[in-house]
């Protein structure tokens, strides 16, 4: 496949439309197992007596294990070729769902969507280096694909809600995960169909995965989060809370340690010495603990406080899902023209007003009410993002796309795996009116540490660089190397 490599046409070819069909699939389960599995999380409580605390492991062994692996997934996609660890992931993703709808006890569950996890993480950022090889690592290009990519994963989310309402009415909780196999069929069809085999690169090919490393990021980040989760029901001083968090905290600095002297890191620190990709990263992790956090509270407070249904649930989320199309589509003709700094720095405080809304919730709040809110955090959120993964791309050259994409992707799902647990940590773990008392509490003070970060992230996303200065800081580094 040859991509169309002229920085001045702005349109997609026929090929690049199929590529980004191809690789959207990966996109549309990863996201859509998220909506469709907050909405069902009250149906699966009841049906596997599952406590809060089991909830917050079946959403974040997902998310941890997808942002554990990640890492190493885009590194071994750059070094034995991204599709074949694209199909390999869909694969996996497709096995693993069998697993999730056969499951007879919470512990089970939470196994199977760890395993999903692992097959999101070998789908997420090897789609993105096929989309960004796709394009010629045309900026204007890669924001339009990335724009339509987004777009793809936010019908997803927008239909998950009301798929799993309407699944779980009729057939129970377990037909949702059914949803994901002929979705994985189609992509991988699709991908062994339209997408070129690519190549390792020749730089890399001979190095292995960083297992060392591999293995500490997955104890600090199983364990932080872990102590979070338990340190509600059991107390900050509890030995295994304080256990979990000292670990936590000598695995992170043994993995920096393990980072900086390996030969072939799963995480080069040196990425970090553009001042876009540090900020871009830290900017997602934001976005992503805020959102995601506050969706599980959300979850719990629509069902248990309100009393709404599955299906009432999902209607309910409809806005708050669906409003990421649009900006999505939106997001990618205004970076090609604006760059990324500005839409950035505007979909952030966007996303910050729609949460202040909530921080004036109640227990006896009109749906309606909600219904502001719903449509600002996603259209603030379908803006940035996109923006800020466009920037990513453009701060490396091809050989590391794989790399690249992993990394802020890993840290926005172990940000959004943090949220949930803190976010769920403050909703309790108490039955009856107290537990609804414990929930709105959640929603108001979730919704107010929201709109810091937020704000913070506006600020950062001003060192970000837009497309011009991104085009400079490449051409001078490809004259150095």
């Amino acid at each position: 496949m040859k991509p169309n490599l002229s920085s001045s046409e702005s349109r997609l070819t026929a090929r690049q439309m199929l590529t980004v069909a191809a690789t959207s699939a990966g996109f549309v389960v990863c996201q859509l197992d998220v909506s469709i599995v907050n909405v069902a999380l009250a149906s699966i409580g009841h049906d596997l007596h599952a406590s809060v605390a089991s909830l917050q492991w079946t959403v974040d062994s997902y998310a941890l294990a997808f942002s554990a692996l990640m890492l190493s997934a885009g590194s071994l996609g750059d070094r034995i070729g991204a599709r074949r660890l694209f199909v390999g992931g869909l694969v996996l993703f497709a096995l693993a769902s069998l697993a999730c709808a056969f499951s007879r006890d919470a512990a089970q569950l939470i196994a199977a969507r760890a395993v999903q996890g692992i097959g999101a993480a070998a789908m997420l950022p090897n789609s993105l280096a096929l989309l960004n090889a796709a394009c010629g690592h045309d900026p204007k290009l890669r924001a339009r694909a990335v724009g339509l990519w987004t777009a793809a994963g936010s019908i997803s989310i927008a239909s998950g809600p009301i798929v799993g309402g309407v699944l779980i009415a009729a057939f129970g909780w377990r037909s949702i995960f059914w949803v994901n196999l002929p979705i994985c069929a189609a992509g991988i069809l699709a991908t062994l169909v339209w997408i070129d085999k690519t190549r390792p690169h020749e730089s890399s090919d001979k190095t292995g995965v960083d297992l060392p490393g591999q293995a500490l990021a997955i104890l600090a980040l199983t364990a932080f989060v872990g102590a979070v989760i338990e340190m509600r029901p059991l107390g900050l001083l509890h030995p295994l809370v304080l256990g979990g968090l000292a670990l936590a905290v000598v695995s992170a600095v043994g993995f920096i340690m393990v980072e900086r002297r390996t030969r072939a890191p799963m995480l080069p620190l040196t990425l970090f010495a553009d001042r876009t990709f540090s900020a871009a990263t830290v900017f997602g992790i934001g976005v992503n603990l805020t959102y995601y956090g506050m969706v599980f509270v959300l979850s719990l407070y629509l069902q248990r406080v309100l009393g709404h249904s599955p299906l009432q649930t999902g209607l309910a989320f409809l806005p708050l899902t669906g409003g990421f199309l649009l900006s999505n589509l939106a997001s990618g003709p205004v970076v090609a023209r604006f760059g990324s700094r500005a839409p950035m720095i505007v979909g952030a405080l966007l996303d910050a007003v729609g949460f202040a809304a909530l921080m004036f919730v109640g227990p006896s709040t009109p749906t309606i009410a909600l219904l502001l809110p719903f449509l600002l955090i996603p259209s603030g959120m379908g803006v940035a993002v996109p923006a800020m993964t466009t920037a990513l791309l453009g701060t490396v050259d091809k050989r590391r796309a794989g790399t690249a994409s992993a990394v802020p992707n890993t840290a926005r799902q172990a940000a959004g795996a943090i949220g949930v647990a803190a976010f769920g940590a403050l909703a309790g773990h108490a039955e009856g009116a107290a537990a609804s008392a414990h929930i709105v509490d959640a929603v108001r003070w979730s919704a107010g540490i929201s709109v810091a970060l937020l704000v913070c992230g506006a600020f950062i996303a001003r060192l970000v660089r837009n497309t011009g200065e991104s085009a400079q800081c490449e051409r001078r580094r490809e004259a150095i190397e």
